[in-house]
């Protein structure tokens, strides 16, 4: 018996976007799945729209967007890192359309937590790298130690400041 195509839906994390998931399509290509890989609003291919009115509610509205544009339906929603945040809020707002949630080391709010309700740890230190900033942004945090050279170097000239108001809200 065939295992039915499924489309899975990324929440990418903070400071990246879909193109930090390149690796990934030939393999879910491979497997007879579609990935669809959006960037949010003022971050990668679309860093040129940051501004600090984005926050949590902007994000989702991106992926919510994809799913009408797109027609998306019996989805595999995937939520990465701060894609959680998005993730969840997705779900409760397009229900009808997502089949299966996956969290991958993702943050898992309840409703009305911030980002930073579930890391307090963080908190400040990414808002004293704000207010060093533009005032509105958080510089990139570190990726994985394990991260191997090539990559890190691949990554770090693509992640751009994340605005603080998406950990906040």
């Amino acid at each position: 018996m065939a295992t039915r195509a499924k489309t899975f839906l990324l929440c990418h994390g903070a400071w990246s976007g879909g193109w930090a998931w390149k690796k990934m399509h030939p393999l879910i290509a491979q497997a007879g799945h579609r990935l669809v890989a959006p960037t949010y609003t003022g971050l990668g291919e679309r860093a040129h729209l940051a501004s600090p009115a984005i926050d949590l509610e902007t994000h989702i509205q991106d992926i919510l967007n994809v799913i009408a544009f797109e027609d998306l339906s019996d989805i595999v929603l995937l939520g990465h890192s701060y894609g959680g945040m998005v993730a969840t809020g997705v779900a409760d707002r397009a229900r009808e359309r997502v089949t299966q949630l996956i969290y991958l080391d993702a943050f898992v709010p309840r409703d009305g937590q911030s980002l930073f309700d579930l890391n307090e740890g963080g908190r400040e230190p990414m808002r004293k790298a704000t207010a060093s900033g533009d005032g509105y942004r958080i510089p990139p945090n570190p990726p994985p130690p394990d991260t191997p050279q090539a990559d890190l170097d691949w990554l770090s000239a693509r992640r751009v400041p994340m605005p603080i108001k998406c950990f906040e809200t």
